[in-house]
């Protein structure tokens, strides 16, 4: 069965790393956020690979939540504790609401598998009408955490959009 596209989900995934952004390492996790992405079913209506500077980060996050009006943004990387690692005070300074759920909903799946799961900062929140979620920058983390939100996050952004639910 085929779904038309104004029943997918329109998603962003946007890479946060300095070094994928010059090319200096292989996106590996944008590209399993946007394979999980398609299976709530999303098309991803764009990719980005940017560097981990704050402005650029809000501004990006703005654009696809005002501009394009997609349903969900995954952001990948910048969730560590480096000086550099910034993704979630810029999230955290364009959304309206946060919603604390997912991230520890996240954490948890992770835990199941390293103790390092409780190293990541990521957010999640709402801005307008978008469902933004921070994932970690592994590839590994991007899958088990998306694994752990992806069958709940049809409805939540369906009370979003205020579609029934």
């Amino acid at each position: 069965m085929s779904l038309k596209a104004e029943d997918m989900y329109s998603i962003v995934v946007l890479t946060i790393s300095d070094k994928c952004s010059k090319g200096q390492r292989e996106d590996k996790s944008g590209k399993i956020a946007q394979d999980l992405a398609r299976t709530i079913p999303g098309e991803v209506v764009k990719y980005e690979v940017i560097p981990d500077e704050p402005a650029m980060i809000k501004g990006k996050l703005v654009s696809y939540c005002d501009d394009l009006k997609v349903d969900l943004i995954l952001t990948t990387g910048g969730t560590g504790f480096t000086a550099r690692d910034v993704t979630p005070e810029a999230t955290r300074e364009v959304i309206e609401k946060e919603v604390p759920g997912i991230p520890e909903a996240m954490r948890m799946r992770g835990l199941q598998s390293t103790e390092r799961a409780m190293l990541s900062r990521g957010i999640a929140g709402i801005r307008k009408k978008t469902l933004i979620v921070n994932l970690p920058g592994s590839s590994r983390g991007v899958k088990e955490s998306l694994e752990a939100i992806l069958s709940a996050l049809p409805h939540g952004l369906d009370m979003i959009a205020e579609r029934e639910h």
